[in-house]
């Protein structure tokens, strides 16, 4: 969320060792608390951080929400494409490898156009584990499941390392998830996935498209609060993880659209004045009232856009589709140059 280069001072570099033995997704959670809630200046958490496991099951329920019809698309995609994809791949075996898979659901339509007997196995990279293990226990009967539980680069990274020759990799990043990275960000995570692939290997990538404010505003505050709880419940997380004490109905859940750079922004905004002690950090959250803790950006595309994003990152496009009811657009890519 345009904090990647944030320096880290003593108090964030021991809090690994603060953390014991809880491993080190959590003590990167401790990490952007400390840096986002503790410093004074813009209060701000990662988008990542929404999905523990309460924040996933919250955000299911999204998907299936009248106002929310991006994964709905996305399904309605994926069942145009699928039959489609054999075709751009010369190797007899591939392995699907997805970031952030979530349950795996619209997976599986991938999964059965590619034809689950060439498929040498599923690897699901994802930072909820609660997501990993229901992706393997749903998909474990179509092909096999090799989930990675980490950040996106260390998974596809390890599968480069580890497959034989000649087998192709078909990445996976559906639900515009790649709409959460600013612009910098997002060139260098392209790039990055870019040089961990080979010849050969396909990249399919979900983009949400530009469409009228109204729309945008009403799938991130939808009238029955789903979204709402789903935002609020990272502050949730920092109690239940890190002994913090945040009083989630002070919280107003709020959304507006940056029209001149093309995002929805999901906020939280405090009705009072705070100090909220987190022991797990050995540090204070201060808020005056009406200040904002930004919990999400959600980056909208146009299609050119699109195009020149994944070209300038070194990719070249072998098909794309949109959808006619959301604006949507998926998108096969290939290694430039091969």
């Amino acid at each position: 969320m345009g904090n990647a280069g944030f320096r880290l001072g003593p108090q964030a570099r021991d809090i690994t060792g603060l953390m014991g033995g809880n491993g080190a997704l959590k003590a990167q959670f401790a990490r952007d608390v400390l840096a986002g809630l503790c410093r004074s200046g813009r209060k701000w958490l990662p988008a990542r951080h929404l999905y523990d496991r309460v924040g996933t099951a919250l955000f299911e329920a999204i998907t299936l929400l009248p106002e929310y019809g991006l994964t709905r698309a996305d399904s309605r995609l994926l069942h145009h494409c699928a039959p489609l994809l054999p075709r751009h791949f010369r190797s007899r075996e591939i392995i699907v490898a997805e970031l952030g898979s979530g349950s795996g659901s619209k997976t599986r339509i991938l999964l059965e156009g590619l034809n689950p007997d060439r498929v040498r196995f599923f690897c699901p990279i994802d930072i909820s584990s609660a997501a990993l293990r229901r992706c393997a226990r749903d998909l474990s009967d179509l092909v096999r499941v090799q989930p990675r539980h980490g950040p996106y680069l260390a998974g596809v990274r390890g599968l480069r390392e580890e497959r034989p020759p000649g087998v192709a990799m078909l990445l996976l990043f559906l639900g515009s998830s790649i709409g959460n990275f600013d612009p910098e960000e997002r060139q260098a995570l392209l790039a990055d996935i870019r040089a961990e692939l080979l010849p050969g290997d396909r990249f399919m990538v979900g983009f949400d498209l530009e469409r009228s404010e109204s729309k945008l505003l009403q799938a991130y505050d939808d009238p029955t609060g789903v979204t709402a709880a789903f935002n609020r419940n990272v502050l949730a997380r920092v109690n239940r993880e890190l002994g913090a004490s945040f009083d989630l109905p002070s919280f107003e859940h709020f959304a507006r659209y940056d029209k001149p750079n093309r995002r929805i922004e999901m906020h939280l905004i405090s009705g009072r004045e705070q100090v909220i002690p987190i022991p797990g950090i050995k540090a204070v959250c201060r808020l005056h009232r009406g200040e904002s803790i930004r919990t999400e950006c959600s980056y909208k595309f146009g299609a050119e856009g699109v195009r020149r994003s994944m070209e300038s990152a070194g990719f070249a496009r072998l098909d794309h589709w949109t959808d006619d009811k959301w604006p949507m657009l998926e998108g096969l890519w290939a290694v430039n140059g091969e």
